[in-house]
């Protein structure tokens, strides 16, 4: 793969996306990696500027309470990661001085940080030659030099494969990793590459005709599923101003009361929601007890 010539595209066309900025902070990023998880850019960005406004540091965020961070978080789903989130802010202001630890190794150790996420911050935050590995980078690793249409499942050759890629130069690398995942984005796309504004001289799969995937896609739904009946229930106690009688949930997901009770069940095994002695509901950490 041509490094210089996807840098030098990267540095001629990158989206000003604001975590990208050098006055942007390690936990500032870090955040905003954990909020782009499975949520497009555009939803993540003004709940992103709020909770810099709100939280610029780790202690800042310790100091609120679970059901303060769940509110904030919104509609940018899987909540779950708020409170994980939470739980980190604490970790890192009590036991790293209120900073992100560098080292991906110590990242690891962190609640709620995974393998993509501890490289994502040791990279695009302190400039590491780490491989960086979502799903847009091995998507253009799998086209641009396997040939194929799609990667597949992930695997430990990822990391591996995308290790040889990086440049020698350290802050090239940095740079490289942030245009792969960029090229993923907005051109090397997944439903429809635009190909002709590709940067890469050579393209193996491009070289190979296009071959059609031969990975069989699931199509998500989210209508009628659980997952929007929890979020049906987590919006009323969003919107709640302390703990809500059950009835309020029972008319927030009329169509399959089954259902409900199983979201219900799964909020409060999750920790996203707690139940009063009195047998009211509440957000996490706002119960009472």
């Amino acid at each position: 793969m041509d490094s210089d010539a996807l840098v030098e595209w990267y540095e001629r066309t990158a989206r000003d996306l604001p975590w990208r900025r050098p006055e942007v902070t390690a936990w500032q990023i870090l955040m905003s990696e954990i909020m782009l998880q499975q949520t497009p850019v555009a939803r993540v960005e003004p709940i992103w500027r709020e909770w810099v406004a709100r939280w610029p540091v780790p202690s800042a965020m310790a100091a609120a309470s679970q059901g303060e961070v769940l509110r904030a978080w919104g509609k940018l789903g899987y909540p779950r990661r708020a409170l994980r989130l939470h739980e980190c802010a604490r970790a890192l202001a009590r036991d790293h001085g209120d900073e992100v630890p560098a080292d991906v190794d110590v990242l690891l150790g962190l609640p709620g940080i995974g393998a993509y996420t501890a490289r994502a911050v040791a990279c695009f935050a302190y400039g590491q030659r780490v491989p960086v590995v979502d799903t847009n980078v091995r998507r253009v690793v799998a086209r641009a030099v396997h040939g194929r249409a799609e990667a597949g499942s992930p695997a430990a050759r990822d990391l591996v494969e995308t290790q040889a890629l990086l440049p020698v130069r350290v802050d090239r690398a940095a740079v490289f990793s942030a245009a792969l995942m960029e090229l993923g984005a907005v051109v090397c796309t997944a439903r429809n590459p635009d190909c002709d504004r590709c940067p890469l001289p050579k393209c193996a799969w491009v070289s190979a005709g296009r071959p059609a995937s031969d990975v069989v896609r699931k199509v998500q739904k989210y209508e009628g599923t659980d997952r929007q009946a929890r979020g049906r229930l987590m919006d009323v106690l969003r919107a709640a101003h302390g703990p809500v009688e059950r009835v309020r949930l029972d008319l927030a997901w009329t169509r399959d009361p089954g259902q409900r009770d199983r979201a219900l069940d799964s909020l409060l095994v999750d920790g996203l929601v707690e139940q009063t002695p009195d047998g009211l509901f509440a957000l996490a950490g706002e119960g009472g007890g």
